[in-house]
């Protein structure tokens, strides 16, 4: 098909991205290795791995978009460019998936041997993660696949086994009994990101304790009460601070000491507080301040075990009221507020209540490896794009916890410990001799992904670690900060004794068209890859980059796509016009000041765009592109040219032939990590001597 032939007939896209993708991937241009840049700067972007256990979410296609226009300008601008691509094996959220899809079948993980579990998760996820892997390729991501990584890659695990140990030689990791969050639907520890905090109105009991009244939301735990507690300043109950109380309870005599804390307050209730350490975090807390022993009354399913008498095998909320009720009848129950509100933590899966544990665990110190980068956050060695992520970084580091690690779960990476009698052996190798019983838990997969840019790399040997790393920019979700971003900093830094990257560009949230969030339960929710498969991969790219600021939501609807289809159409539209009005120049004519006006002009296009895109402003960018190609180019410069091509003046025609193409050619360069499909199937088809536009110049002011 000749030139004129091709871009007669409107762009399709369907027919157009297979083979242009074809056409990258056998260029071998998206390894750095084959570009032909050896002494060149590296550029390296680590791809945030998406879970590998379904299809690609709005929220995915903004990274890609995002990283692959980052990528494709850097390798123009003449980078060694590496944008390495992964997937996420996704511990406790794949298993979810997995059951889910067990209870379709009938079938439950419960009673399953744990290896045949695990072995039929596995083949879902690899399958899952090969049709993830080709909606990354129709998003246009030019990311080398010859390095693509998995978290369950043999090396990775290796260097995430080497960190676990090293963290247990320096004394950061260790195993220690402490109050956990725990889910009774999916039996496993959730660390504090792993919750959410919900607002409830719950009846607030009034319970008569001897001498005392006190105020609770959960009289079924009184069974594990070990003290009294009040505020030390309440002159109320100093007298009492230190005695033993004694009384009759629904189970028989009660006996607890009166403790003062701080942490009780005067003007809740009545001002004294039960305190029940193995069913509340902060009466956990109270309880090794004062030696107090741990009573657990509630079990793994969120029943009342034997320690509570006749309430034994109740859940949770049956048993509230029927204590409730009995204590009533027994003169115990004062009276009862019916809406007291109150924030409840919920697993953020299931959304159904937390029940607090204490049970042992794995954890790692946090403290000192928050200690060792928040210098490094404060004087902008690690910047943060937008810069409001700096205070909020900080403030959490400043405030961080110990991280419980451990998962009661089969699908993850196990955690590397033995057991004999009292002794531990954290190893990736199986110890010497009998008797060692294996841990059965595994990491969060926080605990690995935290590694990623080392670890894919081939931290510390690997000659891709030694050239590629730190990395440039880490480009993600801001909803993530904290469980992702913060522990690749602090893992980075402890590890590698550098920071894994130099700046973090953190994007919103993708929600429907009336700013809510997507769900499945509110039908909302709204494909990417239906939109590419219906207007194009490059509508689909504008229409996510064009008004979506850094840090905040942006909208994602069918129409906003459409109009980039249209604009797409434009180009399209546009390349024809000049194609088949001008012929390509070897050497620049002499231009009429006209034209040299018009160079100028695109210039400053050229300007704007370079130090947009250096300073991360990708949606300023892009929609100055959009104006200036159609508003200016298509509008005004090709309209003015109509007369001029038709001119007896040969040295207007020239100018005018020149400038068209000139302009057209370099906003093909400019356009090109927007949109990449349709500008490398222009350039592809104007060219008499085509090369690939994706490994082309950037344009020069």
């Amino acid at each position: 098909m000749s030139t004129d032939e091709k871009l007669t007939k409107p762009y399709n896209p369907k027919d157009t991205e297979p083979r242009i993708y074809d056409l990258w991937e056998k260029s071998g241009y998206f390894s750095p290795n084959r570009l032909g840049r050896e002494n060149a700067e590296p550029y390296t972007i680590i791809m945030p791995p998406p879970n590998a256990n379904g299809s690609l979410h709005a929220g995915h296609a903004v990274f890609v978009t995002i990283e692959d226009l980052i990528i494709r300008y850097q390798r123009m601008r003449g980078k060694r460019a590496l944008w390495l691509p992964g997937a996420d094996h996704a511990g406790f959220e794949t298993q979810v998936v997995y059951e889910k899809k067990l209870e379709k079948e009938g079938r439950t993980r419960f009673g399953m041997d744990r290896d045949e579990l695990y072995k039929e998760i596995l083949t879902f996820t690899l399958s899952n993660k090969e049709f993830m892997e080709n909606q990354l390729r129709q998003l246009g991501a030019s990311c080398d696949w010859s390095r693509e990584k998995f978290t369950l890659d043999p090396k990775v695990i290796d260097i995430v086994y080497d960190t676990f140990e090293q963290l247990y030689k320096d004394g950061l990791a260790y195993r220690g009994s402490r109050s956990i969050n725990w889910c009774t639907k999916h039996q496993t520890s959730l660390s504090e990101l792993e919750t959410m905090s919900v607002d409830r109105e719950d009846p607030l009991y009034y319970m008569k304790f001897g001498p005392f009244t006190l105020a609770t939301v959960r009289p079924e735990t009184k069974f594990g009460d070990t003290a009294l507690a009040v505020n030390p300043t309440d002159e109320r109950y100093k007298e009492w601070v230190g005695k033993e109380i004694e009384f009759e309870g629904l189970i028989g005599t009660i006996k607890l000491r009166v403790i003062a804390d701080d942490y009780v307050d005067k003007t809740f209730g009545t001002g004294v507080v039960k305190i029940t350490p193995a069913h509340d975090p902060n009466d956990f807390a109270v309880a090794q301040r004062h030696n107090l022993a741990v009573v657990e009354v509630i079990d793994q399913f969120g029943k009342l075990n034997e320690k509570c008498g006749k309430y034994a095998g109740l859940k949770v909320e049956e048993a509230r009221k029927i204590v409730a009720e009995d204590m009533k009848k027994v003169g115990m129950l004062v009276k009862v507020d019916e809406k007291y509100k109150h924030a409840v933590k919920v697993c953020y899966k299931c959304e159904r209540t937390l029940e607090p544990r204490v049970l042992p665990q794995w954890f790692v110190r946090m403290k000192p490896l928050a200690e060792a980068v928040i210098p490094l956050v404060e004087d902008e060695t690690i910047k943060f794009y937008p810069d409001h992520y700096k205070k909020i970084m900080l403030h959490w580091l400043r405030n961080i916890e110990d991280w419980n690690v451990s998962r009661q779960i089969v699908w993850g990476i196990p955690i590397p410990v033995w057991y004999r009698d009292d002794e531990i052996i954290v190893s990736k190798d199986s110890p010497v001799g009998e008797d060692w019983i294996k841990e059965t838990d595994t990491f969060d997969t926080w605990f690995s992904s935290g590694q990623w840019p080392f670890a894919t790399l081939g931290y510390p040997d690997e000659p891709d670690y030694k050239n590629f790393y730190p990395t440039q920019v880490m480009e993600t979700a801001g909803e993530i900060i904290f469980f992702w971003v913060a522990r690749m900093i602090m893992f980075g830094k402890y590890r590698t004794g550098k920071l894994p990257f130099k700046d973090v560009y953190l994007h919103g949230i993708v929600t429907a068209r009336d700013g809510k969030k997507m769900s499945k339960s509110k039908g909302n929710v709204i494909s990417p890859i239906e939109l590419s498969d219906k207007y194009g991969t490059d509508a689909l790219r504008m229409g996510l980059i064009i008004g979506n600021t850094p840090g905040t939501t942006t909208a994602l609807y069918e129409e906003k796509i459409r109009a980039y289809k249209l604009f797409a159409n434009k180009l399209w539209n546009v390349s024809r016009y000049v194609s088949d009005n001008t012929e390509e120049t070897i050497a620049k004519p002499r231009l009429t000041e006209e034209d040299e006006a018009l160079i100028k002009e695109l210039n400053g296009v050229i300007h704007s765009t370079t130090k947009n895109l250096d300073n991360y402003r990708f949606y300023i960018a892009a929609e100055e592109l959009y104006h200036y190609v159609w508003h200016n180019f298509a509008d005004i410069i090709i309209e003015q040219s109509k007369s001029k091509l038709k001119s007896e003046d040969k040295v207007i025609i020239e100018s005018k032939n020149y400038t068209l193409r000139y302009i057209l050619m370099t906003c093909l360069r400019l356009l090109h990590p927007f949109m990449p499909f349709i500008t490398e199937e222009i350039w592809q088809t104007i060219n008499y001597n085509p090369s690939i536009l994706m490994v082309e110049e950037w344009p020069k002011a």
